[in-house]
């Protein structure tokens, strides 16, 4: 039996996660669940899973008597990382969206809890701080990202062969065959379909952008200590192949599977174990047709700004961040163009002089920072 904290259990990754632990209540149990405002949807995953500790950023105005009964109810700004550091829980799952997750994955670590990462930003924007504190205390990170959980099981096998190569596969998104103009003028609604995936809509944004796959590539850097010129993006629109290793010989392995985040999510929880989701099962006599194509950094330069930013180094890649999560909730506002959006990234990663080796403070500075100098080109109405 293994206990898990959720860290955004209310997102599209915590209740997939929830939904694989209800099909094996006799291996997982949960311990702790954290939400941001989603305080009624907490509330029936209180009702079904009775954890220990719930948690929210705020207090709601009325507490329900039975989600009172057996759970310890805690509010507040710090939540991310009281829960990490109190719960009694041997993993947590960090599913949480925005640059808060770094300090909550830190937390993590310093408690010696496994860390089941869902969330982008520790490692895009601390991922030598982060992989440092995780071997110096010899705790793992578990990848829960389709792309680099199938990495990470392509490695299971390599014994002392070292890769040469990372290939992390990409939809392309909605826009793969769009023309600039069209990228240029999306709309929202448009950016939001993406053609295989349900994610929540920021990362849908960023897939649609290809600043997600360009986030990938950080992660990817520092999860498997590879550097940036040894990881390619291959646009493959069916979504089966969710990445690949290549080794020294010339042979590629794989992983495929059909399209859905309860396998590297069930993968992260039981690992090194495998266990049935209960999802659809690949038909390889349905698979007429398996496409790869090279990605375009003319259209999609939100991919260019990932290797840029490793390029250049240090705190370059926290900017980078900081700037796409103003660019993208501009974007959703309606207050910038969809192409506006890697514009405004790259616009302010040229004006924010990165640190080398930063501590967490730095990290946090560096985010601060590009926060205010895209807030400050937004008011420009040039985007």
């Amino acid at each position: 039996m293994r206990s898990i904290a959720i860290l955004g259990s209310t997102g599209s990754i915590g209740t997939q996660a929830l939904d694989v632990i209800a099909q094996h209540p006799d291996r997982f149990k949960v311990e702790a669940l954290a939400a941001n405002t989603s305080s009624e949807k907490l509330f029936e995953q209180v009702r079904r899973f009775h954890p220990a500790v719930a948690a929210l950023r705020h207090e709601p105005a009325v507490l329900p008597a039975d989600v009172r009964k057996g759970t310890e109810w805690i509010f507040g700004e710090d939540i991310l990382t009281r829960i990490p550091a109190e719960t009694k829980a041997k993993s947590v799952l960090v599913s949480v969206v925005g640059i808060a997750g770094l300090s909550a994955v830190m937390t993590a670590i310093a408690h010696d809890k496994r860390v089941l990462l869902a969330n982008k930003e520790p490692l895009v924007a601390g991922g030598e701080l982060v992989t440092k504190a995780a071997q110096s205390a010899c705790v793992p990170l578990l990848p829960v990202d389709s792309e680099h959980s199938a990495i990470f099981q392509c490695l299971q096998g390599a014994g002392p062969n070292r890769p040469v190569r990372l290939l992390l596969t990409a939809s392309g998104g909605p826009f793969r065959t769009a023309g600039i103009q069209e990228i240029e003028n999306a709309t929202k609604e448009q950016a939001l379909r993406h053609p295989n995936w349900n994610m929540g809509r920021k990362i849908t944004i960023d897939s649609a952008t290809m600043i997600n796959k360009a986030l990938e590539v950080i992660e990817a850097r520092w999860l498997f200590d590879m550097p940036p010129e040894k990881i390619d993006v291959v646009v493959h629109p069916q979504s089966v192949i969710h990445s690949m290793v290549e080794y020294e010989d010339g042979a590629v392995v794989a992983q495929l599977g059909t399209p859905d985040m309860r396998i590297p999510i069930l993968y992260a929880m039981a690992y090194p174990e495998r266990l049935s989701t209960g999802g659809t099962r690949l038909d390889f006599s349905a698979l007429a047709d398996l496409r790869f194509e090279k990605p375009d950094f003319i259209r999609f330069p939100g991919l260019r700004l990932g290797y840029d930013a490793l390029r250049t180094g240090g705190t370059m890649t926290a900017i980078l961040n900081g700037a796409n999560e103003i660019a993208v909730a501009a974007f959703l506002e309606d207050r910038i163009r969809f192409g506006g959006i890697a514009r405004l990234v790259e616009d302010t990663m040229q004006r924010v002089s990165p640190e080398m080796h930063p501590d967490l403070e730095a990290v946090f500075e560096a985010d601060r920072k590009a926060r205010e100098i895209a807030q400050q080109l937004l008011s420009t109405g040039r985007y």
